[in-house]
């Protein structure tokens, strides 16, 4: 079994890279529409800090829900806690979720931040004419880098650390959402 993919395994793959392709699509044209629409240095790096902001919170969950332990969950299930049947789902499926959260959700910010920050820097090559376009493009994507980096990697810190906490609390949003909605998330 180990030896080859399996063709559930491939059709996921197919689901979560059209999945990517659809939201970094939707997700793209709105911020670059948002972006030339208010045509501000200052908006647009609002949208980048929100972006790269998404990008470290969907990581924690990815990393969080790996290190989470099922047995508390089953027992709050048990016990019929609001969001704990939730994160018994979440668990179960914690390579799904990983991949989404921390790749798809990922790799979409680290995209379009890309993106905003080249905005950024030729905006800024406009205002300032003087200044070196390479210096200015290194500058902002290193500070993009540092953000993206530095915020993932005190995430992860957090997200192993407080895994069974942050996983409860992911579920309980969903249970809502589930209860607002009428729409189960992982459906046996």
């Amino acid at each position: 079994m180990s030896g080859y993919i399996r063709k559930n395994h491939l059709i996921s793959a197919m689901f979560m890279a059209f999945l990517t392709f659809v939201i970094a699509l939707l997700m793209s044209i709105g911020s670059e529409g948002l972006v030339k629409a208010v045509n501000q240095i200052a908006v647009a790096i609002g949208l980048l800090i929100v972006i790269i902001f998404w990008g470290i919170f969907f990581d924690i969950i990815g990393t969080a829900v790996t290190a989470a332990e099922l047995p508390p969950f089953n027992a709050r299930a048990a016990k019929k806690i609001f969001g704990a049947r939730q994160a018994v789902k979440l668990i179960h499926n914690a390579g799904l979720v990983a991949n989404f959260c921390s790749d798809v959700v990922g790799d979409i910010a680290g995209t379009l931040s890309g993106a905003i920050g080249a905005g950024i820097a030729v905006s800024l090559l406009n205002r300032f004419p003087l200044a070196d376009a390479i210096w200015m493009g290194a500058a902002v994507t290193s500070l993009i880098a540092a953000a993206t980096v530095g915020g993932k990697a005190l995430g992860k810190h957090l997200a192993v650390n407080y895994a069974n906490q942050i996983i409860f609390r992911v579920a309980i949003v969903i249970g809502w959402w589930e209860n607002l909605t009428g729409m189960e998330l992982f459906k046996k």
